[in-house]
């Protein structure tokens, strides 16, 4: 949804402020490509019925923004179909700001939140009023009949677009319902009974650690936090640094995967990895996607690099596909943090599908240079053009799939650049 999101968003006075602040070059990437189709997917669909609440922004006839906060059941907020959502709305102090400013604006932007996960979802819209006289079926729809708050009228919205906001700064909050079911699950395992597969500790390494929180990247593409379980800091790790995970398969044994730390090496409060499911694969990935769950407790071993950053004052041109941004991202922060220079190239097949692409675009602003595969009017990566115009003592790093570790390795050889100047690690 980038493109439509941009379109509403990226106003002139925006795009100056970009310009001004020097994230323009970065932003420029998701106004381009061919019209969207507005269509929430499978994650959005969920995440949208998972929420018991949200924020509401309308617009007043003299101007003032006004927000409101939203609440309900589990799933009050329901997915119609693929561009239209709706929800009961409720009795509440009757001031009714909300309805009168829709009654003269249908505009309309959404914020969920999803605390614990640590992920957030913007939506605009157009909103229409309903009332169950003139809509008896669609606002049947929209009621939630264990739930018996008085409704005063049903909210409609044509979701026009949506974006998955940037998780930096999300403090981790947990309901009462999700504080008291780890609680319990603890009591039971410290009883020596059976905890539930979410909470049992997986493998036998001298770190222990548990997920913290997790956050949905791309449709794809999860990112878990992992803290130590006892509070302390973590062993520290240089960029380009690996976890060999344990996962539990669904038929019962037990393997380890690797996993490259993306956050950055500063930090020592927490580790973070990311997992791109993958259905055809050896089941690991979607195994993780599965089973991993805030409290989820792991015994590995502490981090181990073989994909080292050299240390003299060389600049880097970092060059990523898709998943293989994680240890790129690692090394962009500890680049970043040396005040070496440095370029970040990454490519996916679309906008959607670069993980971690709003903090690439918030923290990298200079350095960040995305493209696209398939989406017409998007830049390309031209791996010749951008290998022939680098430094001359550049070191290049490249993460991803064997056909682009392959490209690079071939045009290095073209322009007679030294071997030790590649350095490369393969996802696969």
């Amino acid at each position: 949804m980038a493109r439509a999101f941009a379109q509403i968003a990226f106003t002139p006075n925006v795009q100056s402020a970009q310009t001004r602040m020097g994230s323009r070059t970065a932003y420029r990437s998701a106004e381009l490509g061919a019209p969207e189709v507005v269509a929430l997917g499978a994650y959005e669909t969920a995440f949208i019925e998972a929420r018991d609440s949200f924020y509401q922004g309308t617009v007043g006839e003299n101007g003032w923004p006004y927000v409101q906060h939203r609440g309900g059941p589990a799933g009050f907020l329901k997915v119609l179909g693929p561009s239209l959502i709706g929800y009961a709305d409720f009795s509440g102090n009757r001031q009714y700001i909300s309805v009168g400013n829709l009654e003269g604006d249908d505009r309309v932007s959404l914020f969920l939140m999803d605390y614990a996960g640590q992920q957030r979802l913007k939506i605009w819209g157009r909103a229409r009023l309903i009332d169950e006289d003139a809509e008896p079926e669609l606002f049947a729809r929209l009621e939630s009949p264990s739930y018996r708050a008085p409704v005063e009228r049903g909210v409609v919205i044509n979701v026009e677009a949506f974006d998955w906001n940037c998780p930096k700064h999300i403090t981790p909050r947990f309901t009462e319902r999700e504080v008291k079911a780890l609680f319990s699950a603890g009591q039971q395992s410290g009883r020596g009974e059976t905890a539930p597969a979410e909470i049992a500790e997986l493998g036998s390494g001298t770190l222990r650690l548990a997920v913290t929180g997790i956050r949905q990247l791309t449709p794809r593409v999860r990112a878990y936090e992992l803290r130590a379980q006892d509070g302390a800091d973590l062993p520290p790790f240089a960029a380009g640094a690996h976890l060999a995970v344990p996962v539990r398969l669904p038929n019962g044994s037990l393997v380890t995967r690797q996993y490259s730390l993306t956050g950055d090496p500063r930090r020592h409060d927490r580790y973070e990895i990311a997992v791109q499911r993958e259905d055809a694969g050896r089941g690991g990935s979607a195994a993780i996607h599965a089973t991993w769950q805030i409290g989820t407790r792991l015994a590995l071993e502490p981090p181990v690099n073989q994909f080292p950053l050299h240390k003299d004052v060389r600049p880097a041109v970092l060059i990523a596909g898709g998943i293989g941004i994680t240890p790129i991202k690692a090394m962009a922060h500890a680049l970043k943090a040396r005040g070496r220079r440095f370029e970040l190239h990454v490519s996916s097949r679309t906008v959607a599908e670069i993980p971690f692409r709003d903090e690439l675009e918030n923290d990298f602003p200079e350095q960040f240079h995305p493209y696209f595969s398939r989406t017409p009017g998007t830049p390309r990566l031209e791996l010749h053009a951008l290998m022939r115009g680098a430094d001359g003592d550049a070191v290049f790093y490249v993460c991803g799939p064997a056909g682009l570790i392959d490209a690079v390795q071939a045009v290095a050889r073209a322009l007679a650049i030294p071997a030790g100047r590649i350095q490369v690690e393969s996802f696969e």
